[in-house]
């Protein structure tokens, strides 16, 4: 009984000094337990690199130290990507003295400019050229019967604008809002990648001012005058531009003494005025004839339903127009659906007899 409780003071049966040997006892046991896993099992883990920790630098001296294993495919952080909104090199200067070019088209001359305190102002060259011959791509429509397409909207936003000119093949027109500060860099990569381009004019609608078509907006019965100035301000924001189109306009493109004098000021200028054929009742057409102005009007509007099944309708009307007529236009709206079905479009109208021209060459062309 002595003997015992002296063993209980001193800790237990082996004593206080014998805990590490239990402690190597327990270690030992587990790390043959675990052996014996791995020979029945295998290691689930055999495959995965070895990975040396840097917890013990100097037991791994002249070590090469391994990377880390990469982390499943679904949980890779995405790398970045360039965006389709990056900007346009600025290829025109501020005051242009010699012409310019986006690769081998033409977007700025000062013969066909007039330098404006508001901005270059288009012209009549000395020599003749207008702008409109001027800034128009050459086409070979090889006894095909011509098509026009102009696509609105751009330059408002960098993304849709940026969409546009990736996906539209060259032969599509493209037409300009006046507002955004980009909006020369846009007008020349278009130019550069062989679109004809047109500058949308505001114009009143018959709802305005619920609907707004912006600042500088053309009225219906006012002054004479100040639409001209409003109309010049537009015309300033940027070059390389074949003709101007209405943006929005319903009223004052009905209301021929308000329209006469812009028109008049267009083709004077060496433009063309092309009609996208929102407004219902549009003096357009005999405003042009009696002012024998370079003019076109559109034929079919291809996404006032946005859909693909009704704008594959509107494209199929338009072909139909043209055959009946040996030519004929539309128009749509940068809508991401649009952009789609129209390049889709595009791709097979060779083998159909027809031929996608800029807006400028159905000037006299239309019936």
């Amino acid at each position: 009984m002595a003997e015992d409780a002296s063993l209980h003071r001193r800790g237990g049966l082996f004593g206080a000094a014998s805990a590490p040997l239990l402690a190597w006892a327990a270690f030992l046991v587990a790390l043959a337990a675990g052996a014996g896993a791995i020979l029945l099992f295998g290691n689930p883990r055999a495959a995965d690199p070895v990975v040396l920790l840097d917890l013990k630098p100097a037991q791994q001296a002249g070590l090469r130290r391994l990377p880390p294993p990469p982390l499943p495919a679904q949980a890779q952080t995405p790398q970045p990507r360039a965006t389709a909104t990056t900007l346009p090199p600025k290829i025109v200067p501020a005051v242009i003295d010699k012409p310019v070019y986006a690769d081998h088209a033409l977007v700025a001359d000062p013969a066909l400019l007039e330098q404006t305190a508001q901005g270059p102002l288009p012209k009549i060259a000395d020599d003749g050229r207008t702008p409109m011959q001027a800034y128009a791509p050459v086409v070979q429509t090889q006894s095909r019967i011509p098509i026009a397409v102009v696509i609105g909207g751009l330059g408002i936003s960098a993304k849709a604008t940026a969409s546009a000119l990736s996906q539209l093949p060259a032969g599509i027109t493209l037409s300009f809002a006046p507002y955004s500060d980009d909006a020369q860099r846009w007008v020349s990569e278009a130019r550069r990648l062989g679109h004809e381009v047109l500058l949308e004019v505001p114009m009143e609608p018959y709802d305005f001012p619920d609907s707004d078509p912006g600042q500088e907006t053309l009225r219906a019965g006012g002054n004479e005058m100040a639409n001209i100035q409003r109309l010049v301000w537009a015309m300033t924001r940027f070059t390389g531009y074949a003709g101007v189109t209405n943006l929005l306009g319903g009223r004052f493109m009905s209301d021929p003494e308000s329209l006469s004098p812009v028109m008049t000021f267009v083709s004077r200028r060496g433009l063309l005025f092309f009609d996208n054929g929102s407004a219902a009742r549009s003096a357009a057409p005999d405003v042009a004839r009696s002012l024998s102005a370079p003019f076109v009007q559109s034929a079919v509007t291809l996404d006032n339903i946005q859909t693909a099944m009704e704008i594959d309708a509107r494209l199929s009307e338009l072909e139909s127009r043209a055959r009946n007529g040996g030519a004929a236009s539309g128009v749509g709206f940068v809508y991401p659906v649009t952009l789609d079905r129209v390049a889709q479009w595009s791709k097979g109208l060779g083998e159909r007899g027809f031929v996608l021209v800029p807006a400028s060459a159905l000037v006299s062309r239309q019936k």
